[in-house]
């Protein structure tokens, strides 16, 4: 173990065999790509088109003007007066996800899809020709197949590294539409140009803490001690991880868990009293429950939040004596919560944690009840996946599903 240890002291000299492909302004670029007259235009996605919504995504000629994401809409509007708001558009989004997912697949058994915007391909896992392969040529080709497959407005980020970090390092470099790879030889070159925060998962706390020890730069951070950074700066493994993740080893190969399941909504309303706001949840809840047997997993534990104006973010929590997967269980658990909310509010959400799976979930001594609520549960399902979401739904619920589109998420494909 400690030999092997040593060995991750210096750069990983191995040949990159990790690819990662970041579509350049995802939302946006579909957009220009499906509607032709938005080519060459300030865009911003929207998840509602308000004017206090948030920007979710923009164009590169919205960028080149200063608008950034999370920007709120009305802002932009003053920094950009021609800028052209859209509402985000899920099945394009995810029309494009599977295309590219396919493009990646064709490279490789062993591909992962980071969001609905970023894959890897370890080419370590592909083919004996596809490892000996120039991967340049390979981004190149991929680079042209989403043109080709997919439109002439697409354009893609491709980075190749030893290790997955350093992958997605250059596939953030050289926007729009850049091929980059970043190996031993250039790898304290690619370090110079950089700043920290430009670094994946270091965040301005992460950031602060590194500069009150003297560590400023990528390249400080990649001269620091292993033990000064796992004893000072993390105070856990996670300093050596970053030690060796820096220098180009793997160490970030493994799939994260579930660990918990959840939907927050933005209330198209700002005056909405108790039982209107309690229905917007009561739809929430039968997203969530839907994603719980989406992943063949349930829940003991409900957390529920709601941000108003006057007290902050106000957040309650139970924990149900038994597991389950179903919205009617799941409602009545945050309705129960929901009582003493304050109000009013302007933004609200549900989450499902201490998961299990359904082998590990506890029969109840009343099993026929049990079978009851998953046949009706797994009834809906099957009426709901063929005809689409929401087909069958509480009454309570009834008008408001079109008000609370789901929406496309970045981070995770689990729902895609």
């Amino acid at each position: 173990m400690k030999d092997n240890l040593a060995t991750r002291d210096a750069p990983n000299t191995a040949t990159p065999l990790i690819m990662h492909i970041d579509l350049n302004s995802c939302f946006a670029t579909v957009e220009q790509q499906a509607r032709p007259l938005l080519r060459g235009k300030p865009v911003a996605i929207l998840n509602r088109r308000t004017e206090y919504a948030a920007i979710v995504t923009a164009s590169y000629e919205a960028k080149a003007r200063g608008i950034k994401v999370g920007m709120k809409f009305r802002d932009a509007k003053l920094l950009c007066p021609g800028i052209i708001g859209l509402e985000s558009d899920p099945p394009k989004y995810r029309y494009v996800y599977r295309k590219l997912m396919k493009i990646l697949e064709d490279y490789s058994a062993h591909i992962r899809m980071k969001s609905i915007d970023e894959g890897v391909i370890d080419f370590s896992q592909s083919t004996l020709a596809y490892q000996k392969a120039d991967l340049l040529e390979v981004g190149r080709e991929i680079k042209q197949r989403l043109i080709d497959e997919i439109g002439c407005y697409m354009r893609c980020n491709v980075g190749i590294g030893p290790n997955r970090f350093l992958a997605k390092t250059a596939a953030g470099m050289n926007k729009p539409d850049g091929l980059t790879k970043i190996d031993a030889t250039n790898l304290r070159e690619t370090y110079a140009k950089l700043e920290l925060e430009d670094l994946t998962g270091i965040s301005y706390g992460y950031s602060k803490r590194l500069r009150q020890i003297g560590i400023a730069t990528p390249l400080q951070f990649l001269d620091a001690p292993s033990d000064v950074l796992e004893k000072v700066v993390f105070k856990s493994i996670c300093g050596r991880q970053w030690y060796e993740r820096l220098r180009g080893w793997e160490v970030d190969a493994a799939d994260s868990t579930l660990s918990q399941v959840g939907r927050q909504y933005v209330l198209d309303d700002r005056t909405l009293g108790y039982d209107e706001v309690l229905r917007r949840l009561h739809g929430l809840t039968e997203d969530v429950a839907a994603k719980l047997r989406s992943q063949h997993v349930r829940a003991r534990g409900v957390r529920i939040y709601a941000k108003t104006y006057h007290a902050g973010v106000w957040r309650a929590h139970t924990l149900a004596e038994r597991s389950f997967h179903d919205e009617k269980t799941l409602f009545a658990a945050v309705k129960q919560l929901f009582t003493n909310a304050p109000l009013p509010c302007y933004e609200i959400g549900v989450t499902c944690y201490h998961l299990v799976t359904e082998e590990e979930h506890q029969l109840t001594l009343f099993l026929e009840e049990d079978q009851k609520t998953a046949a009706i549960t797994a009834a809906i399902d099957t009426i709901n996946t063929f005809w689409g979401a929401h087909t069958v739904h509480s009454a309570d619920t009834l008008g408001i599903n079109k008000k609370m589109k789901r929406k496309v998420p970045f981070g995770s494909t689990r729902y895609l």
